[in-house]
């Protein structure tokens, strides 16, 4: 960068907690915003010296910095939130001219209240406009179908929704299950009785109703039979009223698997059903999500979310494997066709 050329601007926070929260531990978030942001940044108490070489990427960070100002202000700021953040006014070409408006998602999604709070008082807010969607969806729906990739939230978030449902009395029970598919592993080899079996396949199940509810509240809601989590075989025979009803994995269902669950539901219940069309265990052709997609798609009360990789909101990593993935099989797939 041609340092007689440097143009700087000083960027000052008035919310000094969201300024701590922007910086990160040790200042570990500022070169990652640079990037981003494609400035330098320099912090100063409660503010950032900007510096570039161009006043369009000084203007750009500057409006960044109010969107973030406004919309984050009572909220706490990861490293994700900003990029994400930064993508969507981007795609809107908000980042360019501030007199464009956001569009109402936009705005309703960047404004939205806490949805949740954990037994540790964590506030769980949507992260992206597809997790909102799928939020909203799985309140006003009947049944919801959220396919994508791993890292995007559906698992949990349609537990968070159950659990808030619980909790206020608006239904009876939880019913969680997934397919008990046998990836590479026999469950005769497994020890134990046939729930012990199959428990190693509900423990992300598990692991999610922990982080909500806390470990005794979740033990307690299950011995009051106020949450069920069971293998998919168990759902067969039942009519499931007044209850939030989640299928996990279900690229892992057969056809008639998917068909046996979705006629479970019964009167003032909702049921969710999440997987990823591209990670099937089963062999090729059998698994029946997506033509599940195909059959109900005309059903007005059957809403589809489709999560993308940028609504990955793991480790970071996790957007780049499933990236490599992708480039590698297309590699493949284009060998195979030469």
């Amino acid at each position: 960068m041609n340092q007689t050329k440097l143009i700087q601007r000083q960027y000052v926070f008035e919310n000094q907690r969201l300024f701590h929260f922007i910086c990160g531990i040790a200042d570990q978030n500022i070169l990652e915003l640079e990037k981003i942001l494609e400035v330098e940044l320099i912090p100063r108490g409660n503010s950032f010296i900007i510096r570039s070489n161009q006043q369009d990427k000084i203007n750009n960070a500057i409006f960044f910095f109010n969107k973030l100002c406004e919309y984050y202000k009572n909220r706490e700021l990861e490293t994700f939130d900003a990029k994400y953040l930064y993508q969507i006014l981007n795609k809107e070409n908000h980042i360019k001219d501030d007199s464009l408006k956001t569009d109402l998602s936009l705005k309703d999604f960047m404004e939205q209240d806490r949805f949740f709070v954990t037994y540790r008082g964590k506030p769980i807010f949507a992260k992206t406009i597809n997790q909102f969607n799928y939020i909203k969806s799985l309140l006003n729906y009947p049944i919801t179908i959220a396919i994508g990739p791993a890292g995007t939230g559906k698992t949990f978030l349609g537990v968070v929704v159950a659990s808030k449902l619980l909790l206020k009395g608006e239904i009876e029970r939880i019913i969680i299950t997934r397919p008990a598919v046998e990836a590479g592993e026999s469950l005769g080899f497994l020890p134990g009785d046939m729930v012990q079996k199959v428990d190693p396949y509900l423990r992300p199940i598990y692991d999610s109703l922990y982080e909500s509810l806390g470990v005794e509240k979740t033990n307690q809601l299950i011995q009051l039979n106020k949450i069920e989590v069971a293998p998919l075989a168990y759902m067969r025979g039942r009519t499931l009223n007044d209850s939030m009803i989640i299928l996990d994995e279900a690229q892992n269902c057969t056809l008639s698997q998917l068909k046996m669950f979705l006629t479970r539901i019964g009167k003032n219940s909702r049921m969710c059903i999440s997987g990823d069309i591209t990670q099937s265990d089963l062999k090729p052709g059998k698994s029946g999500l997506s033509k599940l997609l195909e059959i109900v798609k005309n059903i007005e009360e059957v809403k589809f979310i489709e999560f993308q990789k940028e609504d990955i909101v793991r480790n970071p990593i996790v957007e780049k494997i499933i990236h490599a993935f992708e480039e590698y099989e297309k590699q493949t797939s284009d060998l195979h066709r030469d």
